[in-house]
C-alpha cells in the first residue's frame, strides 16, 4: 500500500520499523489488513460489509499512526 501511494516514505518507515518494534508491527498489520480488505474486494474472500467496514477504518487508523511516527521522524532529522 505504502509502496503505491508514496515510494519516497519507505526508506523512513523501514529506519523507523527498525527501530521501533511499534512501528514495525503496525507496518506488518497494515500489510495484512490491506492483503485480507484485497481478497475481500476481489471476491477471492467472503466478509459482510459491516465487518469489511470495520477492518477498513482499523486499516485508516495505523496508516495515520504510521504517517505521525514518520512526520515526527521527519521533523526530528529535519527533512
Amino acid at each position: 500500500m505504502f509502496k503505491e501511494c508514496c515510494p519516497e516514505l519507505i526508506p523512513i518507515m523501514e529506519e523507523l520499523a527498525a527501530k521501533n518494534p511499534h512501528i514495525d508491527k503496525l507496518i506488518q498489520k497494515h500489510a495484512e489488513l490491506n492483503k485480507l480488505i484485497d481478497e475481500v474486494e476481489a471476491g477471492r474472500e467472503y466478509m459482510d460489509d459491516l465487518e469489511l467496514d470495520k477492518l477498513k477504518k482499523e486499516k485508516l487508523h495505523i496508516k495515520d499512526e504510521i504517517y505521525k511516527a514518520v512526520l515526527q521522524y521527519k521533523k526530528e532529522k529535519g527533512l
